[in-house]
């Protein structure tokens, strides 16, 4: 495998990037021309060995070795003091399973249906901006693994390559994350690329009139996004200079005007409560990521895994419900299933990925989840998705 490759962002200047992003050992990830991916922690050399991965843990572990602190902290951080970021995983762990026996469970059906296409897995990849942080070739390696795996794939509108040059590298056929500019022309834009592009789906994040409190490295590479030394392939030419990409003025009269100016179906990324869900049904939202951004916006302290029971009663069936948030194992996806989610997104785990071996690691990350709920379906007694119900689960 070749980790060499570098991309051709332009513009930056090495020590003034460096400067803005605050992110020292971030030189051995840099996607700009004559930076090496060579750390004093681990060579470029090393052989990508898959046995020696037996989860996404380990491809942390390696892409903190690749990477360096700074940028894992980029990866891993979020809001204040990141105890949203923990509760998030660690809500699953009081999450018990309730597995049934003498079950022939040789065949296993992992599709589902959503949105009328039919998926192998009920695993997408969550919107993850600025993925050059992690590979030089970013999220077109990304989009490449999830093609190879055929797992769905949610382009965000940060992305550092545009939706249009990710889907003619990767002949994925993705979905598209939504940040609204205040500026309407900006947006509308914006989803016309994604349409053309072929994407039938947009998440529209509604969790960030503004950017939450990243004390990591939130406002450095703020800055670096102002500055315009940070390309955002999608605003390449759009985006007026000192404008945010995102809109603190929107208000639920934004369906309506994504379904008048877009043909894709309208998904609500960042639901975390039953009065918005309510909401959502009302002003004919498609469906609903239930999320916190990772715990990146909002110290909420509470877990997307314990919103989602009163938002799937809120729904009633009546839209598909996703989550994302805090998911590191099959059993995580089996227990989200259970408790009523028709899929989840995942985010971290296939940047770590990412970070650590480029598309290989990404197509690792998603293979090591595939076969853990695979197995975990095989152990707790049930052969497809939608036999995954509440009465395998018990929280105390």
């Amino acid at each position: 495998m070749d980790i060499k490759t570098t991309s051709n962002l332009p513009g930056i200047d090495r020590k003034q990037f460096l400067k803005w992003i605050g992110l020292s050992s971030l030189y051995a990830a840099m996607p700009l021309s004559g930076f090496s991916r060579e750390t004093s922690a681990l060579s470029e050399s090393a052989a990508f060995d898959p046995e020696t991965i037996k989860n996404v843990f380990d491809l942390e572990n390696r892409a903190r070795l690749v990477l360096g602190t700074d940028a894992m902290n980029y990866l891993n951080g979020g809001a204040d003091d990141l105890r949203t970021v923990e509760v998030n995983s660690g809500a699953f762990q009081k999450i018990q399973i309730r597995a049934r026996r003498l079950i022939d469970v040789r065949n296993i059906d992992t599709k589902i249906d959503l949105f009328g296409e039919t998926l192998d897995y009920p695993v997408l990849l969550s919107p993850v901006g600025f993925q050059q942080l992690f590979h030089p070739l970013g999220e077109i390696a990304t989009a490449k693994a999830a093609g190879a795996l055929n797992f769905k794939m949610i382009i965000s509108s940060v992305s550092n390559h545009s939706v249009t040059e990710i889907v003619r590298q990767s002949g994925i056929s993705p979905w598209f994350q939504l940040y609204p500019s205040p500026d309407r022309n900006v947006t509308k834009n914006l989803l016309e690329q994604a349409e053309v592009a072929g994407c039938t789906v947009c998440a529209l994040t509604v969790d960030t009139p503004v950017v939450g409190n990243r004390e990591n490295s939130g406002p450095n590479l703020l800055k670096l996004i102002e500055s315009g030394e940070m390309r955002m392939g999608n605003f390449d030419g759009i985006l007026p200079k000192g404008m945010s990409f995102t809109d603190p003025g929107m208000t639920w009269d934004m369906i309506a005007w994504l379904k008048a100016n877009s043909s894709m179906k309208i998904v609500l990324k960042g639901i975390v409560t039953r009065e918005d869900a309510a909401l959502a049904k009302e002003y004919g939202a498609d469906g609903i990521i239930v999320s916190n951004h990772g715990g990146r916006q909002l110290e909420s302290n509470r877990a997307t895994i314990d919103c989602l029971p009163e938002i799937v009663e809120e729904i009633n069936g009546e839209m598909p419900v996703l989550i994302d948030g805090g998911i590191r194992r099959g059993t995580d996806i089996f227990k989200a299933l259970a408790m009523g989610a028709q899929a989840v997104c995942i985010g971290r785990p296939y940047c770590w990925g990412l970070g650590a071996f480029g598309q290989p690691g990404v197509e690792l990350a998603l293979e090591i989840l595939k076969n853990e709920l695979i197995r975990n379906m095989q152990l707790a007694g049930t052969v497809s998705i939608p036999g995954i119900s509440s009465s395998f689960i018990e929280r105390p």
